[in-house]
């Protein structure tokens, strides 16, 4: 019989259900075991999620479906109904199949668990977990609450996960956490994301390339800003966690950057280090937003020059503070949504042309496709093995990904 996993939401999630499989292979022989690892960011990803696991009883009958995540965690009760779970398994303890019958507060753990995996199954780069949970409150936010409080890895059980994936083979290595740019603070106070990228440069010279998952900009440290003008092996991407445009959304928010704070960020990065490519998180229809403040929003897209997207409209999770202030009406949400995408389409579009004629060096992927060292997705002229890093000629894009020769 098998393991199988099925991930909902972020990279994190993703860390953790390879992280479940490799333990929970030793002692499911005889059994059918599916792992839903689930997301709570948004009502559509349980939604997801449940139906996912409603089909999974279905087509596959007799296997014994466990359900963790941040879903299962703060959505308890929803999961808790349904006759197909076999078992909800908390986030506290889902890396220690061991413990899966135990009860734990997620607020309890003071400790962050390294990885321990050799790569990612399925994915030419793999994800290294170095901090979970988030001591922030944003108001639209239940993640903490699905997640607990930030605990950070140890420097040299971050390393030593990194030096284990080049071992194995892994070209590029994303560091990834809940609330990343918090690394560190519960480790030591002069402990930052940015001593922690030094380290790993230093100490893996194998390793290609690094990237980092979403950060908070305010929180950046002065060691990460000089590491992107300094470390060509740190990758000229940065994806951030921006949510808004307009100041009186942000403090509704309870988010802890300004716009200008925002711009001024990318400004001074795009001047350290030329070519750096952003992209962005983004809230359309946040509760109170009026059109003048979503244009805000809408135009930060160019004063930041963002390149890529995630548009998420505003969607209420139960017992959040934004939850109970005044709602846009649902077809607004949707629309805002949908121009916040135009925008983004548009602004890809623009960096695919600046593209077209230039040598780029790539990691292959699977299907013909690549990556830049800016995240840019680029489709090969013929299929090749994936995990290579080769150059290649950009001759033109189709509006959403390169071509090249």
């Amino acid at each position: 019989m098998s393991v199988e996993t099925l991930t909902f939401g972020c990279r994190l999630n993703i860390v953790e259900s390879e992280v479940m499989r490799g333990r929970a292979e030793p002692g499911a022989e005889g059994r059918d075991l599916v792992l839903v690892n689930t997301c709570a960011v948004t009502s559509e990803a349980g939604r997801q999620a449940r139906k996912a696991i409603r089909r999974l009883a279905r087509t596959r009958p007799g296997a014994e479906i466990v359900v963790t995540g941040c879903g299962a965690e703060v959505e308890r009760a929803a999961y808790a109904a349904m006759p197909e779970v076999a078992r909800l398994v908390g986030n506290a303890v889902k890396l220690r199949p061991e413990n899966w019958g135990e009860t734990a507060d997620i607020m309890a753990p003071r400790a962050a668990e390294a990885s321990a995996i050799d790569r990612m199954a399925g994915h030419t780069r793999a994800f290294v977990a170095v901090q979970n949970g988030c001591d922030h409150r944003c108001t639209f936010c239940v993640i903490p609450f699905g997640r607990g409080n930030s605990r950070s890895v140890p420097v040299p059980d971050a390393v030593a996960q990194v030096h284990r994936i080049v071992e194995h083979g892994g070209r590029e290595v994303v560091l990834t956490g809940v609330d990343l740019t918090a690394y560190g603070r519960d480790l030591d106070p002069d402990l930052t994301l940015g001593r922690l990228v030094r380290t790993i440069l230093r100490e893996v010279p194998d390793l290609t390339r690094l990237r980092l998952s979403s950060i908070d900009s305010v929180e950046a440290d002065s060691d990460l800003i000089a590491a992107f003008a300094e470390e060509p092996r740190l990758m000229p991407h940065i994806h951030l966690s921006l949510q808004a445009g307009d100041d009186l959304i942000l403090k509704r928010m309870k988010r802890r950057h300004s716009r200008a704070d925002a711009i001024r960020f990318c400004a001074s990065l795009r001047a350290l280090r030329p070519g750096l490519v952003f992209g962005a998180d983004l809230i359309a229809g946040f509760p109170t937003e009026t059109e003048a403040q979503f244009t805000r929003s809408l135009d930060l897209v160019a004063e930041c020059g963002l390149t890529h997207l995630h548009v998420f409209p505003y969607s209420p999770r139960p017992g959040t503070p934004a939850a109970r202030m005044p709602p846009v009406s649902p077809d607004a949400v949707r629309t805002r949504a949908a121009r916040l995408r135009e925008a983004g389409a548009a602004a890809l579009r623009h960096h695919l042309d600046g593209a077209v004629g230039t040598d780029r060096r790539v990691l292959t992927e699977r299907g013909g496709m690549a990556r830049t060292e800016d995240f840019t997705g680029v489709r090969l002229a013929t299929e090749v093995p994936s995990g290579e890093i080769r150059d290649v000629t950009i001759t033109g894009h189709d509006g959403q990904v390169l071509l090249a020769a």
